[in-house]
């Protein structure tokens, strides 16, 4: 199977042996981040430096004239990624024998949020999540779309992966994450990550839901969580907490939201792109779901992208509700951590792809050549070797 690795822009820049130990690991292709949010991220092997800040979301190139007097527009990067710092990488991967693939992450952005609090995801409880941008928003749902089409087709690239495309809620690792305290649960999880912004509202009234019964449904549902509860059960504990015309005037906002935000930006990738240009997004075949990997139907995502990358450490079977789905050509890409220290098993690498493989999956992600350690780099090297 063709495999990929992960990398920044920093991994490689200013280090002239990173692009050819990268492809000593036997990948074929580099998914490199061209737009990507705040992160402190280490550089085990740089010559000039062990860690980078990236202190906000910023695209890692210079964005064109087409943000001139938009907002929301992109942040260029600081120190962290200077100038055309993706560009400068891309050439040095590709120089080295790789494909380039862009890396795009949509909607997160704290920066935003901080800065013009008005684009965030609100919740029931009149919570604001900085992290996460309305995606039902006009102007944000415009940016998102504008972004992925720049991001994506930088010059020298093959391919783009949409990570973040679709609702963002709660549980996001945001800076020192304390929200462990009560076990939300997948129901829980999907009510505190309900919007309620005005143009959520409206979306709720569009359904023939009244939005401030809604919140109250919401924040009634959830009280007995907070004292304890269990709230799982999935989209059947939405809708016990919820009532089933609550739950599914939720759905039907939320779904189309979604959908018609993907097939956009994936239009306009497609439209800036040379032919042949691959179109991926990190999924989950959960479409309830939030988060990087935006829950989606597979069916309607695999006849709209070339594909997705799924999220496989711990486990393939999210796989399967794609594989059911998806036709002649279609990538279905597992991804797998292989840092030891994040949890990942680079150790148990081939077993692992071997057994996406049996469930369908086309291609390997390995997140991330630019974390991980020289003995976990050297595991997946062994690894790619015997597959």
């Amino acid at each position: 199977m063709k495999a990929s690795a992960f990398l920044y822009p920093w991994d490689v820049v200013g280090d002239p042996r990173a692009a050819g130990r990268v492809a000593a690991l036997g990948v074929r292709q580099a998914t490199l981040a061209s737009a990507y949010h705040s992160t402190r991220a280490l550089t085990p092997r740089h010559p000039r430096h062990r860690v980078v800040t990236a202190r906000h979301a910023a695209v890692l190139y210079p964005p064109d004239a087409r943000w001139e007097g938009r907002v929301p527009r992109p942040y260029p990067a600081g120190e962290w990624a200077p100038g055309d710092a993706f560009g400068a990488a891309a050439e040095a991967l590709a120089g080295a024998g790789l494909e380039v693939h862009t890396w795009i992450v949509l909607a997160h952005n704290s920066r935003l949020g901080e800065e013009h609090p008005g684009t965030s995801v609100v919740s029931a409880y009149g919570d604001r999540y900085p992290w996460a941008p309305c995606i039902a928003q006009p102007d944000t749902r415009a940016y998102l779309v504008d972004l992925a089409a720049e991001a994506a087709v930088r010059p020298g690239a093959r391919g783009a992966e949409l990570e973040s495309l679709g609702w963002y809620g709660l549980a996001h690792l945001h800076a020192h994450d304390k929200i462990g305290g009560v076990a939300l649960g997948d129901a829980g999880h999907y009510l505190m990550s309900l919007c309620f912004c005005e143009s959520c509202r409206e979306g709720y009234e569009a359904q023939g839901a009244d939005p401030g019964a809604l919140a109250a449904a919401v924040r009634a549902a959830l009280e007995p969580v907070w004292r304890g509860a269990p709230s799982d059960g999935g989209w059947a504990g939405v809708e016990k907490l919820l009532g089933e015309s609550g739950a599914a005037a939720t759905r039907a906002w939320r779904e189309d939201v979604a959908r018609s935000l993907q097939e956009a930006a994936v239009a306009a990738v497609r439209a800036a792109a040379p032919e042949g240009f691959q179109v991926l997004l990190h999924a989950d075949p959960v479409w309830h779901h939030c988060g990087a990997n935006a829950g989606v139907d597979p069916a309607h995502i695999l006849s709209v992208a070339d594909g997705v990358v799924v999220p496989c450490t711990g486990g393939a079977g999210l796989l399967g509700p794609f594989a059911e789905q998806g036709g002649e050509g279609s990538v279905l890409a597992a991804n797998f951590t292989v840092v030891s220290g994040m949890g990942g098993a680079p150790r148990t690498l081939e077993r692992d792809a071997r057994e996406a493989a049996e469930l369908g999956a086309t291609e390997l992600r390995l997140y991330h050549a630019g974390l991980a350690s020289d003995g976990d780099l050297e595991a997946v090297q062994d690894a790619l070797a015997r597959l």
